[in-house]
């Protein structure tokens, strides 16, 4: 694997009246930023996701991996599957990496898993080309069908059951 430099901090990020928890990961090589869009009941924790990321900081792209919904919002389970609400915050924190000092030159892909992908195909239709990729790994595109034919974003689904 190749070494290479990165800073790891927590961050805070605010949407209106909720703030929404994120592990920000930085790569000094600067080739991007993927930022995770977790599936229902998932978070910021993810082993699966904070694996990605680490094989994607080697490859030298940074990525911030945050919680769509807050603890107690988490608790009402429909709320996993709202893929309008889990959209609009992954609209916002785009818009808050796009203005944050640190991320805000770096090209932005998302990487979504489960519910967490139909948000990021639904947010990438919004986004247009400020989007440069999506990546759906056992994701549910199904749940973001309206808005398949307006994707414009390189897109790779990733099925498989081994």
């Amino acid at each position: 694997m190749k070494s290479s430099t990165q800073s790891f901090k927590e961050v805070d990020i605010a949407i209106g009246e909720v703030l929404l928890k994120g592990n920000l990961r930085l790569s000094h090589q600067q080739k991007g930023i993927v930022l995770f869009s977790h599936g229902s009941g998932s978070s910021r924790l993810s082993i699966r996701n904070n694996y990605v990321a680490s094989l994607l900081f080697e490859q030298g792209f940074s990525s911030l991996l945050f919680d769509l919904l807050t603890a107690k919002e988490d608790l009402i389970y429909e709320n996993r599957f709202d893929i309008e609400l889990l959209t609009e915050r992954l609209v916002n924190v785009t818009k808050w990496t796009m203005d944050n000092a640190e991320t805000k030159k770096l090209p932005i892909g998302y990487f979504g898993a489960s519910t967490g992908a139909a948000s990021a195909l639904s947010a990438a239709a919004q986004m247009g080309n400020t989007i440069k990729a999506v990546v759906s790994r056992g994701g549910r595109p199904d749940l973001a069908m309206p808005v398949l034919k307006d994707i414009k974003t390189p897109t790779l689904l990733i099925v498989g059951g081994d």
